[in-house]
C-alpha cells in the first residue's frame, strides 16, 4: 500500500451546523497577500482568537491572572475556498476530545452568510501552571466550559 493510500479521505467543507458556538471576526485590509486573499497564517490566528474569546466570554480565562494557561501543541488547518477583505467570517468551535490537561479544537472558518466553511482546522491546548510551565489537570470551571462546547 503506498503512503498515499495510508492516507484518509481529503477532508471536506463542513456545513455550520458540525460547531457548536460561533464568534464573528472582521477581516483587516492587512489580511491580504499580494494574491489578494487572506493570507493562511490569518486563519490560525482567527482560530486563536475565537477560542480565547469564548474562553474570557465563560469566565474561565483571564489573560493576566490565570494560574493555569492554554499552551497551542499541535494545529493543522485545510483550506476550500478563499476569503478576502472586506469580508467578515464567522469561526466556528467545537471541542472534539478533552483530556487531563488537553483538549482539542475542531475549528472552522464560514465567510458571514455562507453555508459551507471555506477552511476546517484543529489545535491542540496543553494546561500548564503559568509560572513553571509544566501541564497541571484541566480546572473544574474550565472543564465544564469546554463541555458546553462539545457536540453530543
Amino acid at each position: 500500500m503506498s503512503s498515499m493510500q495510508q492516507h484518509a479521505e481529503r477532508p471536506q467543507p463542513q456545513p455550520r451546523s458540525a460547531y457548536a458556538q460561533f464568534v464573528r471576526v472582521t477581516s483587516r485590509w492587512a489580511d491580504n497577500d499580494a494574491y489578494g486573499h487572506v493570507n493562511n497564517v490569518v486563519y490560525y490566528s482567527w482560530f486563536d482568537t475565537a477560542v480565547n474569546r469564548l474562553l474570557i466570554e465563560k469566565g474561565v480565562l483571564d489573560i493576566e491572572a490565570s494560574s493555569s494557561i492554554g499552551l497551542v501543541v499541535e494545529t493543522q488547518c485545510h483550506y476550500f475556498a478563499p476569503v478576502s477583505y472586506p469580508q467578515d467570517v464567522d469561526v466556528g468551535v467545537r471541542v472534539a476530545h478533552l483530556g487531563k490537561s488537553s483538549v482539542r479544537y475542531e475549528l472552522a472558518i464560514f465567510v458571514a452568510g455562507q453555508a459551507q466553511s471555506a477552511a476546517c482546522g484543529h489545535f491542540v491546548h496543553v494546561y500548564v501552571d503559568r509560572s513553571s510551565r509544566r501541564p497541571v489537570a484541566l480546572p473544574d470551571a474550565t472543564r465544564q466550559a469546554l463541555e458546553s462546547l462539545e457536540l453530543q
